[in-house]
């Protein structure tokens, strides 16, 4: 199995400098190849203390100068709100300093103030994705960007750097909806499996991306990617106090981000399920959702968090595990502690793991 971290650069209540923020994660960072994992990731959000991770492109470039052998992934860049032809130059030349090893990772987005500031209508988005991820697939695969819809015009431009390597079976998208997965096996990208609904829902949600992707590529999909926000601790007892601290803590700042407190999503097109996750929300409450999502997370004893991997990447084929290490106002030398016993007693074991084989650029 692969197994990659990912840096998320949040800043709950302003508690302290950004520049402090991205001092601890960069260390982090840094730590990865040395301690063995595969691959280092990153998201893409804006405005706000959420994540403060603007530009993925920018940082993986950093950490490609920073590293030799580790692969780079986005988590995700969010193509409605980029110029289409700028991001697949980006990413073009991103792969090409590091001689091949980006893994592409693609989303629509869901922030509202990300729309907003972005002067962008959420009810497009679904359409927008759609497009650019067209056009920017076909540039990577051919060197030129050329296409004409609704939302994207671009003339035939060529990309150069020229993309040396086909981008094929390592591009994913961060598919929430069912609607979006179908999506998605219609574009070829294969799927990253982010923990927010039950099992059982992902599983027959993945079922039917392969069946999707099967009849229309008539070949096999590749196999998922699962992230998963980890605390990893001797002591059982402590790892739950930090789990409820800090995974809980995280989920409160997607409900927050996000806005699931309000009715906004309810009636918002191409967002119909996120409208359901917040009316299924208010029934619970919010200590309920966030003891539900602390439950699909990885938190425990070494030994714990091997067991939860396993049986999680079991249940959907997955044969990358791309770990969150620090969050929700981690102090260092907590994040680093947790990174750093995962590395020696969990990584190994799970590097020795193969779930499915059908993922080629892991190794």
């Amino acid at each position: 199995m692969h197994v990659g971290m990912c840096s998320i650069f949040q800043n709950p209540n302003n508690a302290v400098s950004d520049q402090l923020v991205y001092s601890n994660e960069v260390q982090l960072a840094e730590l990865a190849e040395p301690l063995g994992f595969q691959s280092i990731w990153t998201v893409e959000h804006h405005f706000t203390n959420y994540t403060m991770c603007p530009d993925p492109m920018q940082f993986l470039t950093y950490m490609a100068a920073k590293t030799k052998i580790v692969k780079l992934g986005s988590m995700v860049v969010v193509l409605p709100w980029h110029d289409p032809i700028r991001i697949a130059e980006q990413i073009s030349m991103l792969d090409t300093l590091s001689n091949g090893r980006l893994i592409l990772g693609l989303g629509r987005g869901a922030g509202r103030v990300e729309f907003d500031a972005f002067r962008q209508d959420m009810k497009d988005s679904r359409e927008r994705f759609i497009e650019s991820a067209e056009c920017v697939l076909h540039g990577l695969e051919n060197g030129v960007c050329e296409y004409k819809g609704k939302f994207v015009t671009q003339p035939k431009a060529a990309i150069r750097p020229l993309p040396s390597a086909s981008f094929k079976g390592r591009t994913y998208a961060a598919a929430v909806s069912p609607e979006s997965i179908e999506i998605m096996a219609k574009l070829r990208i294969g799927l990253l499996v982010i923990p927010q609904k039950p099992w059982e829902q992902v599983e027959k949600e993945i079922e039917n991306y392969n069946k999707t992707y099967k009849k229309l590529n008539s070949e096999d999909p590749p196999a998922p990617l699962l992230a998963g926000w980890t605390i990893c601790h001797k002591d059982k007892n402590t790892a739950r106090k930090l789990a409820e601290k800090y995974v809980g803590g995280y989920w409160q700042t997607v409900l927050d981000h996000y806005n699931f407190n309000t009715n906004h999503l309810k009636n918002q097109k191409g967002y119909e399920y996120y409208g359901k996750f917040a009316e299924n929300m208010k029934k619970t409450g919010v200590s309920g959702a966030i003891e539900f999502f602390m439950g699909l997370q990885t938190w425990g004893t070494p030994e714990q968090c091997l067991h939860q991997i396993e049986k999680n990447c079991s249940r959907i084929g997955a044969e990358a595990y791309i770990g969150v290490f620090s969050f929700a106002g981690m102090p260092f030398e907590i994040a680093q502690a947790n990174i750093q016993l995962f590395a020696t007693d969990v990584l190994p074991k799970l590097k020795a793991i193969s779930i499915t084989g059908n993922i080629d650029w892991a190794a």
